[in-house]
């Protein structure tokens, strides 16, 4: 039984970087470090040129993610189900990996009989509602973002209740960018309560350049301080434990 974490970055954006690091390069490094990237793409009346749709895209396919193009008025549901497909995108591939071990290097999920893959499909779909995850979710707040900030919003409201349904832990965590006064800004820090996020909308605001790349360093940054800070709490414990003892 798969008792990992999965840990998303799920970014939302509307077309090309223009400042700081190559974002696909970020994505790659977080695919790494076990980090998927999933990317949706908002547009209006179809209006996203050629160059965004490969950024986009490319992004996706480095970081091991999902990337979705979507008008505003369907982001909701698009948000939701980028988040669990890629949820089960990484627990097939850990499923996968163990049928290798147990039936050889060749043996995939698709490769069982039909029954067989069913039962190991709802073995993924129970996975998928009690695995531990990690969403940090990165926005793009650049000028061209105005009119679709409101669906944003939305979206992010119907995904923290999407989440809340869920009987797995969940922890999550929000940035913009650009930010008021840096490239990329933590409007919320790591958290279980999901119905704080109501309390991050009044600072959505639009305007400035989209530093994607240096957004996806920030990520990755705040994923690896968690974890440094989970590592410390734990030989801690162990200390106090072998004190007591």
């Amino acid at each position: 039984m798969y008792t990992g974490k999965i840990r998303q970055i799920l970014l939302i954006t509307d077309g090309c970087s223009n400042q700081g690091d190559d974002p696909i390069a970020m994505a790659a490094l977080a695919k790494e470090q076990g980090i998927t990237v999933n990317v949706i793409g908002v547009i209006e009346k179809d209006v996203i040129d050629e160059k965004g749709m490969t950024e986009i895209d490319g992004i996706a396919m480095s970081g091991g993610g999902v990337s979705q193009i979507v008008y505003a008025e369907a982001l909701s549901q698009t948000v939701q189900m980028v988040t669990r497909k890629a949820m089960n995108q990484t627990i097939q591939g850990v499923v996968n990996s163990q049928l290798q071990q147990i039936l050889g290097r060749s043996q995939t999920m698709e490769d069982l009989p039909p029954d067989k893959r069913g039962e190991v499909m709802e073995v993924v779909d129970e996975l998928g509602e009690t695995v531990e995850l990690e969403v940090l979710i990165l926005v793009d707040t650049s000028a061209s973002m105005k009119h679709k900030l409101p669906t944003v919003k939305e979206a992010l409201l119907d995904l923290s209740l999407s989440l809340n349904a869920r009987t797995g832990d969940n922890q999550f965590s929000v940035y913009v960018f650009p930010g008021k006064k840096n490239d990329v800004e933590r409007l919320l820090d790591w958290t279980p309560k999901l119905q704080v996020l109501t309390s991050i909308f009044s600072q959505l605001s639009t305007g400035g350049i989209t530093p994607t790349g240096p957004a996806l360093r920030t990520a990755l940054s705040a994923f690896n301080q968690k974890q440094s800070l989970r590592s410390l709490l734990s030989r801690d414990d162990e200390s106090y434990f072998e004190e007591s003892m």
